[in-house]
């Protein structure tokens, strides 16, 4: 299986707890947004780094071959997917029981 379809894989998986598992609708939410623009510039720095330096190396018949700060978009994918299920997770573990709904951290 290659990078690509693992990549997209896990996107699919985080969306899937967001909606239908967890039911946390955090991508519905300006504050996950926010966040995650915060981490991803962060996420391409370091990133950028490990490739640019060659400390991590990707075979290129696995990947797409399309690159951000010199890693992988897929990198991006599974950034995405890593930060939404571990704030879904959250999410859903903060909820107050026998709400119907998960509450974003830091909501009423």
């Amino acid at each position: 299986m290659s990078y690509t379809v693992l990549a997209a894989t896990a996107v699919i998986a985080a969306v899937a707890a967001d909606r239908w598992v967890l039911r946390t609708r955090l991508l519905s939410s300006r504050d996950f947004w926010t966040s995650y623009a915060i981490l991803l510039l962060f996420q391409l720095i370091t990133n950028g780094v490990l490739t640019g330096l060659h400390i991590v190396r990707y075979n290129a018949a696995s990947i797409l071959g399309l690159r951000l700060a010199y890693a992988p978009v897929e990198d991006l994918a599974f950034g995405f997917a890593l930060i939404t299920i571990t704030l879904c997770c959250w999410a859903r573990l903060s909820a107050k029981p026998g709400a119907g709904n998960a509450a974003a951290p830091g909501e009423s």
